[in-house]
């Protein structure tokens, strides 16, 4: 189960997005068996902090931490799915950056084919791969959209386990997102680009 959303606090892109991933659980792990309010629609998953039940959220954002777009899939999704559905990237252009997770040679190719450079880094035993120094400082900035899960879950509560139908689920998920797009400062990163004609050589 895969559900698109969107709201009026989806903003342009700029050309340098960041995507990634968070864990929305609706309960604690002893209660999954007892849970009834999310049975036959939540699943079990596991992220890098151990196993959850309930769903994922996958956020696209700018550089300036404006929220493009979002999606919500069961938490059993594989996170390189949601970039496959024409839906999610529909908007986004230019240079994707994420982590290890979302590495896939076929992903990249079609993704590349929407005018998208998907930009990951390398797990180990890997071969290396050339990147421009740009791409190389923007790939460890990704804690920009690591920032913006906390805020969504400590701030805007998107993650509690006192839901009684999924429509409840639904509403305080948008209502978090669309709180956070009115919040007066942003996690944003800030460089600036000299342009020389200078040749390095190695």
């Amino acid at each position: 189960m895969t559900i698109f959303l969107k709201t009026c606090c989806l903003e342009e892109c700029t050309g340098i997005t960041y995507t990634d991933s968070t864990p929305i659980r609706v309960c604690k792990n002893k209660r999954i068996k007892r849970n009834k309010v999310f049975k036959g629609i939540a699943e079990v998953g596991k992220s890098t902090m151990g196993w959850f039940y309930g769903f994922k959220l996958h956020l696209i954002d700018n550089e300036n931490g404006d929220i493009l777009n979002f999606v919500i899939t069961q938490g059993n999704v594989d996170d390189r799915e949601p970039l496959k559905n024409q839906k999610f990237v529909e908007k986004i252009k230019g240079k994707l950056y994420t982590d290890k997770g979302y590495i896939s040679a076929k992903l990249t190719q079609l993704l590349f084919v929407d005018g998208i450079q998907l930009i990951t880094g390398i797990r180990d035993k890997m071969k290396n791969c050339l990147l421009e120094l740009k791409d190389k400082i923007l790939l460890t900035k990704r804690s920009v959209i690591e920032t913006i899960n906390d805020e969504l879950k400590n701030i805007c509560q998107v993650e509690h386990s006192r839901h009684r139908s999924f429509n409840n689920f639904i509403l305080n998920l948008i209502s978090g997102l669309i709180a956070y797009s009115f919040f007066p400062k942003k996690t944003s990163i800030k460089f600036d680009v000299d342009l020389s004609l200078q040749l390095a050589l190695f």
